[in-house]
């Protein structure tokens, strides 16, 4: 899982196709979120997940934090891959993998400002039963734990890459314009963007997306070159 690309909050199937089209490579699907405010039903959630071929892939995204609720919630979409937002304990991480050692879970770190010691702590206790985890950016205006399209301090991010045990997805507030700095700060080995991709009527626009999509994969190309090679 390297250089991969995220774009959350599909809609409906012709969005994902467009996203598709365009070189995403993980659709997320949030549902069953604390506010019932989902952008689709769960049935179309389960046909747009149908309808993707690979490297294309739908990806659960959900607050639920029971392991057989979320277990169940995943097959009956269809997904290999659940994003967790919610405060999910680590005896229910545990008995989610043992239930399904095939399903890919990544593990939301909300970046509050001052909280690296405290994410850093919760990332080495779960790693064990976490393949991924996605940084995401606290806003203290609504309590927002995610799709708040703000930014959080990068350096935080970077230092999860550093020193958390498993691979980080950067999210919070990326657009096609700051996408590529973001990356070369933070090294991560995914990005997702949700409302910064968004035209004024909540759809993604494909000239953002296709922007977002070219920056992210020529930073991500950058990283992997030789030192001397890498443009200045």
């Amino acid at each position: 899982m390297s250089g991969l690309i995220q774009v959350a909050g599909v809609i409906d199937g012709a969005e994902a196709q467009l996203l598709c089209e365009e070189g995403v490579d993980w659709l997320g699907l949030p549902l069953r979120l604390p506010s019932g405010d989902e952008d689709l039903g769960e049935a179309e959630a389960a046909a747009v997940v149908d309808q993707l071929r690979p490297p294309h892939e739908g990806v659960l995204i959900t607050y639920v934090t029971d392991a057989a609720q979320i277990a169940s919630f995943c097959a009956e979409l269809g997904v290999r891959t659940v994003q967790l937002h919610g405060d999910v304990p680590l005896d229910e991480l545990r008995a989610l993998k043992a239930m399904d050692r095939r399903l890919r879970v990544i593990k939301s770190l909300v970046v509050r400002g001052d909280d690296l010691d405290e994410l850093l702590k919760f990332a080495r206790e779960s790693a064990a039963w976490v393949d991924m985890f996605i940084t995401d950016t606290f806003d203290p205006a609504t309590g927002a734990t995610g799709a708040t399209g703000l930014t959080h301090d990068w350096s935080i991010s970077a230092e999860l890459v550093r020193r958390a045990p498993k691979p980080l997805m950067m999210a919070g507030g990326l657009t096609p314009d700051n996408v590529a700095e973001a990356i070369r700060v933070a090294r991560p080995a995914a990005v997702d963007a949700h409302t910064g991709l968004e035209d004024t009527d909540g759809r993604k626009d494909r000239a953002k997306v296709r922007s977002f999509v070219m920056r992210a994969r020529h930073a991500f190309a950058e990283l992997d070159r030789p030192s001397h090679q890498r443009q200045v």
